[in-house]
């Protein structure tokens, strides 16, 4: 079993090796903090959270500190090793999994699940993370939620098997047009061959279901992973004991669940009546 908070988690050694190399640079140039600061166009404190690796230090901090030190060039080099991790620390075991799955089973409570998003529905939930995320691990957290999505027509085929809960069809994320937009897009996904989507109603008793989200791996060499997510935390499990106890609930969630063409009517249904 895996388990990481980000709030556990120490800030990126890169924050921290860049950032005190401006301090170094910037020591050596005879340049203070107060200079810095005023010529990056920052606070302070927020120049002294950079050089601490505790804030992700900035292009115009690098760009700034290289012209004031006389760097050539070596602190804004440092920028492609600070660019935003495109998965969050404690999903980024499951993403190494699913990207080597052969089969996949998800059951989505109260969302979309990831694989079957639109790129406009992925960038409203992940715009409006709270605390905000700057505008740079916006674009890059979409953009690895776009590039998982090519599991879905990758070659060998994986077999997908999703259940999404009634409650996730229903909210309007990004509003109705969006959500339009996305209900379609799952009818399309749906298509595929390797494809099977169903919908569990909210007025059937699938207590299990109302526990929350979850997904089964299975790889190539036939090993068995369960993946649990919460608010800031994921769980990646390989134990034979928890993984056999989440593929029984999931396979009740399953039978409780409409058939796919059923489920491909219930989703017409949802999506003509926004």
């Amino acid at each position: 079993m895996r388990a990481m908070t980000d709030e556990a988690s120490q800030p990126p050694m890169a924050w921290r090796y860049c950032g005190n190399q401006v301090k170094l640079w910037r020591g050596l140039a005879g340049v203070t903090r107060e200079e810095l600061a005023k010529e990056a166009k920052y606070e302070y404190e927020s120049v002294k959270s950079m050089e601490q690796g505790r804030r992700r230090p900035s292009l115009q901090l690098l760009r700034a500190a290289d012209e004031l030190c006389g760097a050539r060039g070596m602190l804004l080099a440092a920028q492609d090793y600070l660019k935003p991790e495109r998965f969050q620390s404690y999903a980024q075991d499951f993403v190494a999994s699913e990207s080597e799955a052969i089969a996949l089973h998800s059951y989505g409570a109260l969302l979309i699940p990831g694989l079957l998003q639109t790129e406009e529905y992925a960038r409203t939930l992940i715009s409006n993370s709270c605390p905000p995320l700057d505008d740079e691990t916006v674009a890059e957290r979409v953009a690895g939620r776009m590039e998982r999505r090519e599991m879905l027509r990758r070659k060998p085929t994986v077999m997908f098997g999703f259940v999404i809960y009634e409650a996730a069809l229903r909210a309007l994320v990004g509003g109705t047009e969006a959500m339009k937009r996305q209900l379609y897009h799952l009818l399309e996904e749906g298509e595929l061959r390797n494809v099977a989507i169903q919908v569990l109603p909210v007025g059937r008793k699938a207590y299990p279901g109302l526990i929350g989200s979850l997904v089964l791996l299975e790889n190539a060499e036939h090993e068995q992973f369960a993946y649990v997510e919460g608010q800031e935390t994921g769980v990646l499990y390989s134990d034979p004991a928890k993984v056999s106890a989440l593929t029984q609930r999931h396979g009740m969630i399953r039978m409780q669940a409409l058939g796919v063409e059923a489920s491909a009517r219930f989703i017409r249904k949802v999506a003509e009546e926004l």
